[in-house]
């Protein structure tokens, strides 16, 4: 099996329209979460969530193209052109067709639907912009980024609901894995902070209805009522290591295992023992020769609803067994919010960051300790510790799971 390592990153987040930005506001514990601004709120319960703030699209798509697109695809480019350009891919100097895509979006185009639905009602189902499928399909994310980029092998995009970017991670980092390409460009893009995106999960009771953006999106927190919905994008490159030492790129760190498992219990509501995430974790570090004590750090789903927190606080025990109290756990949802398809890529960004930087995360505006999630989960400010193996997690609707592992490059 080849070695596969992390050489190019990117995002568009609610704390950060570019990596650096992002990656010291979740050091500094920087919550992203405020009242919504795209629509008027006030007659709604849910009134914050995490967007994007003062982000354009301007010098990498031209105006005559963001017509075309929905805003998950524009989020997808635009994180996409920053791990380009990050990782130092050619793509004249390479095989088109040894690099492929892998990218999600758990929903795809919902504000496009919601404004063609809108359209059709008033004038009629024949007058929806010729563009509409294009621009609502999910996979779109990753065929224009293919088309930027000019990647020619493996172009797909999966779709698990909120394990969507993490499946997309790594099911990309086997295709390098296995032989079958040399470079991958993967990840998951999600835009759905409007009106039916919010009020389809306002609906169902998995959104947090506080008023106060500092207690909203609060993970393992006793007072937690929901979680709190996001947006962006997260692009990582990977590459095989030779490939990758050949041409002198820089190397964040090693990605060396996946676990994918599925619940297969109820279409919204994890396994209440936590079963099927703890075999996943395990599958995981099984895969990348490890054992649990040689994880320090856990980038937990930890979305902030009552059943997430609590069935995963079973499954890391599971998984850790003996040695679950100490490793270092911490939700950065707390600052991001949920970023549904996106979120699995950006808390993989992190999650590489860590293990790059020694630095874990910590979970923001935490204040009410719950005994039934009784783990180290780094309340408040970041820790500085030597971080040697990382994993992350994403639990999605439909009973998916999904864990990648980084660690520290054995050169």
């Amino acid at each position: 099996m080849r070695k596969v390592v992390v050489t190019g990153l990117g995002a568009l987040t609610p704390v950060g329209n570019n990596i650096k930005d992002m990656w010291e506001s979740i050091k500094a514990g920087k919550c992203g979460i405020d009242y919504i601004k795209r629509y008027d709120a006030t007659d709604y319960k849910v009134k914050v969530a995490g967007e994007l703030k003062d982000f354009s699209p301007e010098g990498v798509l031209e105006k005559s193209e963001l017509r075309k697109m929905d805003e998950y695809i524009i989020y997808a480019i635009c994180a996409a052109n920053e791990a380009i350009n990050d990782s130092g891919i050619k793509i004249d100097e390479e095989d088109p067709y040894r690099c492929g895509i892998i990218f999600s979006s758990g929903i795809g185009g919902i504000g496009t639907i919601q404004k063609e639905t809108k359209r059709a009602l008033e004038r009629g189902y024949e007058r929806v912009s010729p563009y509409f499928i294009p621009l609502a399909i999910a996979n779109m994310g990753a065929g224009n980024v293919a088309i930027k980029t000019g990647f020619k092998g493996i172009c797909t995009s999966v779709v698990t609901a909120c394990a969507s970017g993490t499946n997309a991670v790594g099911d990309a980092f086997r295709q390098i894995r296995d032989g079958y390409q040399d470079v991958m460009l993967c990840g998951g893009s999600e835009a759905a902070v409007d009106e039916l995106g919010i009020g389809g999960f306002t609906s169902m009771h998995a959104l947090s209805t506080s008023d106060d953006p500092n207690r909203a999106s609060i993970p393992f927190d006793k007072e937690r009522t929901g979680f709190v919905m996001g947006e962006g994008a997260g692009v990582l490159v990977l590459e095989e290591y030779e490939h990758a030492k050949a041409r002198g790129a820089h190397i964040y760190c090693e990605i060396a295992g996946y676990g994918a498992t599925c619940d297969a219990n109820h279409i919204t509501a994890p396994l209440e023992d936590g079963s099927g995430a703890a075999k996943c974790m395990e599958l995981a570090i099984k895969d990348a020769n490890l054992s649990p004590e040689d994880i320090t750090y856990i980038n937990a789903h930890g979305t902030s609803t009552r059943l997430n927190d609590k069935g995963e606080t079973l499954a890391i025990k599971k998984a850790f067994a003996d040695c679950y109290d100490k490793v270092l756990v911490s939700s950065t949802k707390s600052m991001t919010g949920h970023m549904l398809g996106a979120s699995g890529a950006v808390e993989a960004i992190i999650t590489a960051l860590s293990v790059a930087n020694d630095v874990v995360p910590p979970t923001v505006n935490y204040k009410v300790p719950d005994e039934e999630c009784d783990l180290d989960i780094v309340p408040n400010e970041a820790r500085k510790v030597t971080v040697n193996a990382a994993i992350s997690n994403s639990l999605g609707f439909g009973g998916h799971n999904a864990t990648v592992l980084f660690k520290k490059l054995d050169a």
